[in-house]
């Protein structure tokens, strides 16, 4: 009997079920609970995956590895000045290479095109760490926190704050409408998600009955119960501060915002990295060009009591070891 996951890539959430997105979330803390009572589960022993990273990352990076280490399997990092992937070799020529020396791959990068083509060509599961369209990994680490916090996803809302055409406002549209959550997208109409994406959204939630708003009324926020925002300018589009400053100052996270969710019991989240202070060489050189100290979120709100950031960041780890597990492991699971 064929195991649901085993052999599968992990590109898009839009690939997966409404029951196997919530049994990854729950596969998710099960494994967090594992580690922290020292249980092993070394469900990938003896595998290689290699971990292609064309962009930055912390979380991202830590997360695969430590993730790699903890299921018995051996992670190589290779980073953007490592291969000669898409330069002097074809993605496909590459991909075909990589798939006879690893058993997995994980690819963070720019294009989407280039991770579907690394599952089509290497014959291996391939994991999406983010790409210009889709942060799936982040998805499951994002609905693991919120359920974590609440204890189910039913009858919950989510208001995102901010530049609503990033890869992380286009996932969270999609995945609200898999899970049947409430989503409200709200952000200046210049940086609201693709029509393409809203009508994929909105697919899912005719049958999950998730009520979707897109939106650029921050009066949108009442009766959220959680309050997302992420960067205003992603990597690689630096050059677009000032007009992002102009645009989604009116969007910021702050106090005054959270008040307006009317919900005390509203969290805050935030992918990270975040710009709430002068504290990195970012915040600093805004700070000196713009005269502007916080951006997406402001500090206050950032350190609150209502701030789940950081318990987000450590599920990226617990997230991405279940995606590994299932996906590469012998787990046996016949049905969701």
């Amino acid at each position: 009997m064929k195991s649901v996951f085993k052999g599968r890539s992990f590109l898009a959430e839009k690939d997966f079920t409404r029951d196997e997105l919530q049994y990854l979330i729950d596969f998710s803390l099960h494994v967090k609970e594992l580690k922290q009572k020292n249980i092993p589960h070394r469900y990938l022993e003896g595998k290689n995956v290699a971990l292609l990273f064309e962009k930055n990352s912390t979380r991202t990076r830590a997360a695969f590895t430590v993730a790699a280490v903890d299921l018995g399997a051996h992670p190589e990092f290779l980073g953007a000045n490592d291969i000669q992937m898409g330069s002097k070799e074809s993605v496909e020529d590459s991909a075909k290479v990589f798939g006879r020396m690893f058993d997995g791959i994980e690819y963070r990068g720019f294009s989407q095109r280039i991770v579907e083509d690394l599952a089509k060509y290497s014959g291996v599961p391939v994991w999406n760490g983010l790409s210009d369209m889709w942060h799936p990994t982040q998805m499951i680490a994002d609905f693991m926190t919120i359920q974590e916090n609440f204890g189910s996803l039913e009858g919950l809302t989510i208001a995102y704050c901010g530049d609503g055409r990033n890869n992380v406002a286009q996932s969270l549209l999609v995945t609200s409408g898999i899970l049947g959550v409430a989503i409200r997208i709200i952000a200046p109409k210049e940086l609201q998600p693709e029509q393409q994406v809203i009508e994929l959204a909105e697919q899912f939630a005719q049958a999950s009955q998730a009520e979707i708003l897109i939106t650029d009324d921050v009066a949108a926020v009442a009766g959220a119960d959680v309050v997302y925002t992420d960067v205003w300018v992603s990597m690689g589009e630096e050059a677009k501060f000032e007009e992002r400053i102009d645009l989604l100052m009116p969007y910021q996270v702050n106090a005054e915002l959270m008040k307006k969710t009317n919900n005390e019991q509203a969290i805050f989240l935030h992918c990270l990295p975040a710009f709430h202070d002068t504290q990195t060489k970012y915040g600093a050189k805004i700070a000196a060009d713009f005269g502007l100290k916080e951006m997406e979120v402001t500090n206050d709100v950032f350190h609150s009591k209502q701030a789940r950031q950081f318990y987000q960041a450590e599920n990226r780890l617990h997230s991405i070891k279940a995606i590994m597990a299932v996906t590469l492991g012998d787990l046996f699971i016949p049905k969701v």
